[in-house]
């Protein structure tokens, strides 16, 4: 099983289309399995696709370059979490080509107002892979230090919100670096939650932000605040850091992270 975790920061990027074709050859190229990303937005002035998604929406025209690929067994969850740059729905989405049996979206932020840039929404997309369900989420969380927005109020309110019944995943942007100790990354490994990054056989450096980016305005060290965790101990094959000029191009501000899965996942 393959899965890619990626904040998009879209269309915020110079050669955005450019940018959202690297992505879709990639996809094409290594067929994943679930990807979850970030920062995924559209213009709130946009016209309507379908549901909450317009036109313009950063996932649903990655689709359509997966299309013109020759790609078209992926299914888009998505929704938005707050308004960003005073004129896009930010949110977060999930990719999958497996047959998706429910779907979640809830808020873990205190503030539900989606007009404050601080809300924070989570989508998830229950699977059937191999016959079992399997449950993936794409998160956006906050920071350690905000006192308006605690971190341990979002990651308990994740946890109480996630579906247990079977193994899940947690995907996505977790704005903790995961070197500093007894902190965010700490926190979530504290409930139980374990690391792809530690389980793989083959893994690289894990960076995938250096220097300041938005969110992160005075930082001056590399940071892996990109993650796949998982529920339950798994087979990890590798973890891989993608667009980051060494495996693949860059197109956002933060670097992806793939996940190869082996045999059993979810037995």
């Amino acid at each position: 099983m393959k899965l890619l975790t990626l904040n998009c920061h879209s269309w915020q990027e110079d050669s955005q289309l450019e940018k959202i074709s690297i992505l879709a050859h990639d996809i094409a190229e290594k067929s994943y399995d679930v990807i979850a990303l970030q920062e995924v937005s559209q213009l709130i002035e946009s016209e309507t696709a379908q549901g909450l998604v317009k036109k313009d929406n950063f996932a649903l025209v990655l689709l359509g370059e997966l299309e013109k690929l020759g790609v078209k067994d992926y299914s888009l969850v998505w929704d938005f979490a707050h308004i960003g740059y005073d004129v896009y729905e930010e949110g977060v989405a999930i990719l999958t080509k497996h047959p998706v049996v429910e779907e979640h979206r809830f808020f873990i932020s205190k503030f539900h107002d989606q007009s404050y840039w601080k809300t924070r929404k989570i989508v998830g997309a229950t699977i059937s892979y191999e016959g079992k369900p399997l449950t993936f989420y794409s998160c956006h969380l906050g920071w350690w230090t905000d006192e308006e927005e605690p971190f341990k109020f979002q990651v308990d309110s994740l946890i109480e919100q996630v579906t247990t019944e079977f193994p899940f995943f947690l995907m996505g942007d977790f704005n903790n670096n995961a070197w500093v100790r007894e902190e965010g990354y700490d926190y979530l490994l504290s409930k139980g939650l374990m690391d792809t990054f530690d389980e793989a056989v083959e893994r690289d450096n894990g960076i995938t932000v250096e220097g300041k980016i938005a969110g992160w305005d005075e930082n001056k060290v590399d940071l892996r605040i990109d993650l796949v965790l998982s529920s339950e101990k798994v087979d990890v094959r590798s973890s891989r850091v993608i667009f980051n000029d060494v495996n693949k191009p860059v197109v956002s501000d933060h670097f992806g992270v793939e996940v190869v899965l082996g045999e059993g996942v979810g037995s």
